[in-house]
């Protein structure tokens, strides 16, 4: 009976740290993404819409379910529970988020629409975000059909496993304040983004337009 429990003792060799290392790997995958949104708008100039920003704050808070799990894995004991709580907070968002990918796809789907932005690689952002909202979905489930395996319950808190936890951790935190700045310059002292954002809000909202 004991064998079936959450906190029970999983594989603890190399097989047994692949949801540590897949939890960095996602934290990392789901930061960079939203830095390549941060480049379009920073570098080029391209003002996110309110859709854009709820698509980022779900890929964030993906990447902030796979980091709890990677932040309890640094402390050097991590349990069942542990494991569900991040990948289910992570499932949700990706979910989230490919609605609200979807919807902003549909919005611009009738012939004759060029889409809101400009396109990397062939497609919108919104669409690429849709198909990696959806790939997610199906990793997230992936490992947790493979969790009985993959999931052991001590990393060791030294070498590369402490390393890769920091560095995951710190890039996801540098990329929430940035993107915490930026919707506020664009948002200023308002609840709400206009549905086509055609500048930085803030500087005007304190009376020193650029």
């Amino acid at each position: 009976m004991s064998s079936i429990l959450p906190d029970a003792p999983a594989e603890s060799g190399l097989l047994g740290k692949v949801q540590y290392w897949f939890a960095c790997f996602f934290v990392v995958g789901w930061t960079g993404v939203v830095c390549g949104g941060l480049y379009y708008q920073f570098v080029r100039w391209e003002y996110p819409c309110p859709l854009c920003i709820v698509q980022r704050m779900f890929m964030l808070l993906a990447a902030i379910g796979a980091g709890a799990i990677v932040r309890r894995g640094m402390a050097g004991s991590i349990t069942g529970r542990d494991y569900m709580m991040g990948w289910g907070m992570a499932l949700i968002a990706v979910i989230a988020g490919s609605f609200a990918s979807w919807r902003q796809t549909m919005l611009h789907v009738l012939p004759g629409d060029k889409g809101y932005g400009s396109e990397a690689f062939g497609l919108h952002l919104y669409v690429w975000a849709w198909i990696l909202f959806q790939a997610s979905v199906v990793a997230v489930g992936v490992v947790l059909a493979l969790a009985h395996s993959t999931s052991a319950r001590t990393i060791p808190e030294d070498g590369p496993y402490r390393m890769a936890g920091q560095l995951a951790l710190g890039f996801l935190g540098t990329v929430i304040a940035v993107n915490i700045v930026a919707v506020l310059f664009e948002e200023g002292f308002h609840w709400f983004l206009p549905d086509d954002p055609t500048r930085y809000q803030l500087p005007y909202d304190l009376g020193v337009p650029p």
